[in-house]
């Protein structure tokens, strides 16, 4: 996996992520919060769900290896979402910017949620995020569709690709 090939992935999860959380602006907070019995019950928590992963696998990158999420709690309504995971997906690109090719194949040692060690090359981890946000973004859209909320763009990578130009 080349470094243009990871940029790609982090371009495409944030166009994908912008896509939903602009689907998700016009919900009310009952809406937002509604129990629709999904793996995460709601919107909200499924989305900060994605966004509290994607903070854990940014913060072993860092050293450190959380034992505790980030608390649906503190993402009352869609903007206090979106500055947070803003704030984290700068975070992000300032971290992957400063990796070379030999940064992307580092492994990096870390302690799961449990506590039991893990290990794994940088890009693994990158592309495990990235399908990660993909398969719960599409619970979000299921959620949407039940509600008969108004749904995202598309969120497909080849969509990404066709509206970026790529070749």
């Amino acid at each position: 996996m080349h470094r243009h090939d990871l940029q790609n992935l982090v371009d495409f999860n944030y166009w994908a992520r912008d896509r939903v959380l602009e689907a998700v602006a016009g919900l009310d907070a009952e809406r937002y919060t509604r129990d629709l019995g999904s793996s995460f019950t709601s919107v909200r928590d499924t989305l900060v769900h994605i966004y509290s992963s994607e903070w854990v696998w940014y913060s072993r990158w860092q050293g450190m290896s959380p034992t505790t999420r980030p608390s649906t709690d503190d993402f009352p309504d869609v903007p206090s979402l979106v500055a947070a995971w803003r704030s984290l997906e700068s975070q992000i690109r300032a971290f992957f910017h400063e990796l070379g090719e030999e940064g992307m194949r580092r492994e990096i040692d870390y302690r799961l949620m449990n506590g039991d060690p893990g290990r794994s090359a940088f890009w693994q981890m990158l592309q495990h995020v990235v399908n990660h946000g993909s398969y719960h973004r599409g619970q979000v859209t299921t959620m949407l569709r039940q509600m008969g909320a108004p749904l995202p763009k598309s969120q497909d990578l080849i969509a990404f690709y066709r509206e970026r130009g790529h070749r």
